[in-house]
Formats: C-alpha cells, sequence, structure tokens
C-alpha cells in the first residue's frame, strides 16, 4: 500500500492571455506534444489535461483558452467557462505571462487588470504560481523590474522566470510546482498522459494545421468533427473528418482551386497524426457549412462544447 506521505499529487491550472506559452510549456514538461500550438491567438478552446509522471509525484496540468477582455461570441463564453472549471478543479493556478508584457504603461494597466481578474476567479484564494515566459527575447537587465512590478500587484506563491520554448527554467519550476501540491496518491496510473481519446488529439491536429496554412477570420470559424475512425489491421487507419465553417465563400478559401488548399492541410495533418498514433493513416478531408455556429448554443453543444 502506497505511503501517502511520501507522494504528491495534484491539478494545476495554466492560466493567462492568449499566446504567452501555455501549451508550449505544457508540451516541454511532458516531454511530449499533446496540445496544438501555433503562433496565432486562441489556438486553445478547450481545457486539456496533461498528466505528468515522476518517481514520488503525479502533476495534473489543465491547459486552457487564453483569457479575453471581451467575449464577441458564445465560443469565446465557452472558453471562459472552461478557464473557470480549471480553477475550481485545481490545487493551485499558475499564472503565465510573457516577459516582454510589462515595461510600458498601456502594457502594464492590461497586466493589472488581468491580475484582478484572476483575484475575482479565485474566490477560494488557491496559490498562485507567477511564471514570467519569453525572457530569452528581453534583456536580463529588465528582468528584476519585471519581477518587483508583479510583486506588487499580488502576493504570488513564487515567480519564476523561463523560456518554455527553450526549457529554461524548468527544473525550478518542478519544485516550485511540487511545494504546492497536496501529499495524495496517484489518481492515474504511472503510463497515462491525458484522458482523452485519440480521436479528439486527432481533430486538434487537423484545426492546428488550419491555423498554420491560414490567416485572418478562417482558423477562428472553424471547427473539425472527426466522422469516422477505424483501425484496420494489415492496413492504414481510415479517418474521416469534416472541417466545419460559416460561411460559403469561408468554405471557397479551406478548398482551394481544385482543392488544393485542403490538399496541403490534409498532407500535413496525416504527417502529424502518424506521429502522434505511431502508425501509418489514411485521411479523408470534407469542408461543410455551418452558419454562424460560434453565436449558436444549440451547434456548440454539438461540437462538444460545454460538456
Amino acid at each position: 500500500m502506497m505511503d501517502q506521505t511520501k507522494f504528491k499529487a495534484g491539478y494545476l491550472a495554466l492560466i493567462g492571455r492568449p499566446n504567452v506559452g501555455k501549451s508550449t510549456l505544457l508540451n516541454k514538461l511532458l516531454d511530449y506534444k499533446l496540445s496544438i500550438t501555433s503562433p496565432r491567438p486562441q489556438t486553445t478552446r478547450r481545457r486539456l489535461l496533461g498528466i505528468m509522471n515522476g518517481n514520488s509525484y503525479q502533476i495534473m496540468f489543465l491547459d486552457t483558452p487564453g483569457i479575453l477582455e471581451q467575449s464577441k461570441y458564445e465560443l469565446q463564453q465557452v472558453m471562459l467557462h472552461q478557464i473557470q472549471l480549471a480553477i475550481a478543479d485545481a490545487d493551485a493556478l499558475v499564472y503565465m505571462v510573457e516577459a516582454l508584457a510589462a515595461g510600458s504603461t498601456a502594457a502594464e494597466q492590461l497586466v493589472a487588470a488581468e491580475v484582478d481578474l484572476i483575484k475575482k476567479m479565485n474566490p477560494a484564494k488557491k496559490p498562485v504560481l507567477l511564471i514570467i515566459n519569453k525572457i530569452d527575447l528581453g534583456k536580463k537587465s529588465d528582468l528584476l523590474p519585471l519581477l518587483d512590478f508583479y510583486n506588487r500587484l499580488y502576493t504570488f506563491q513564487a515567480l519564476i522566470p523561463v523560456s518554455a520554448l527553450k526549457g529554461d527554467g524548468l527544473t525550478r519550476l518542478l519544485t516550485e510546482f511540487l511545494a504546492v501540491l497536496p501529499w495524495h496518491p496517484p489518481y492515474y496510473d504511472a503510463d497515462t498522459l491525458t484522458d482523452q481519446p485519440e480521436k479528439f488529439f486527432v481533430a486538434e491536429l487537423i484545426r492546428e494545421q488550419v491555423f498554420l496554412h491560414f490567416g485572418a477570420e478562417i482558423p477562428y470559424c472553424t471547427e473539425v468533427v472527426i466522422e469516422e475512425f477505424k483501425e484496420r489491421e494489415g492496413r492504414k487507419d481510415y479517418i474521416r473528418a469534416i472541417i466545419f465553417t460559416e460561411r460559403d465563400s469561408q468554405k471557397a478559401i479551406l478548398i482551394g482551386k481544385k482543392g488544393s488548399a485542403l490538399g496541403k492541410i490534409g498532407l500535413q495533418a496525416r504527417v502529424e497524426i502518424e506521429k502522434f498514433l505511431q502508425r501509418e493513416v489514411y485521411l479523408e478531408l470534407r469542408v461543410k457549412v455551418r452558419k454562424n455556429w460560434r453565436r449558436d448554443k444549440v451547434q456548440l453543444r454539438q461540437f462538444g462544447y460545454g460538456e
């Protein structure tokens, strides 16, 4: 029987503005690409559980969508709810910012407003760790004033400068994570990485390619649904996926001339899916229109939001 006084296990919610590097950090900590990433903000739409296992600990990370100042669509309201659920489930919060976020009056006002929001979203006053990411992009001389700025805003459990992309500062990060977690036996088997099925990640990898291949509004009005996923012994797995968008004009752009754009998405998505599944697949993609799905609660539920 496991000695609960010698094992730590708990949940940490990764929160912060869009594109500060939460998903990149999660992938680096797990040493596995679990969460999709892109240079575009709001790539993450759902909270995602990633499990980090050690000899004496199990950390459940809840990757969340970026915090927005205003919600334009029902989808963004759902994303905010995902953040609130993660905070409610967590033993502690990991608030992530960019090293370049402070330094100007406008940037500091934005960060101060965000900290106020976190105070409101954390009525239980759970411990909050501050991660200052992308320190490799700034000057070392700017770091101390930045730490002082955040110290004046809130009583953080710890302030940790890191570079999620380069892996700098992660050793100290793990120490600080363990300091706020309870003594508890593991929640999951030691070989478990997440609670989501393969089909979820296949859809996310296709959606990632839409973010990487298209600009403007296209990535934000698309959603991917896996209609069929068959494992076939001795043959490639068969996957049929639908990319939904809101207007016929967007559908035409996604398909491209003679299917060229959709072909590029499918080709690169297949490569990433095969890396993830560690087996060959045959991927069939189609594009369909669901008008105003981001504003429609019924369609959002059909797409699995709000579950």
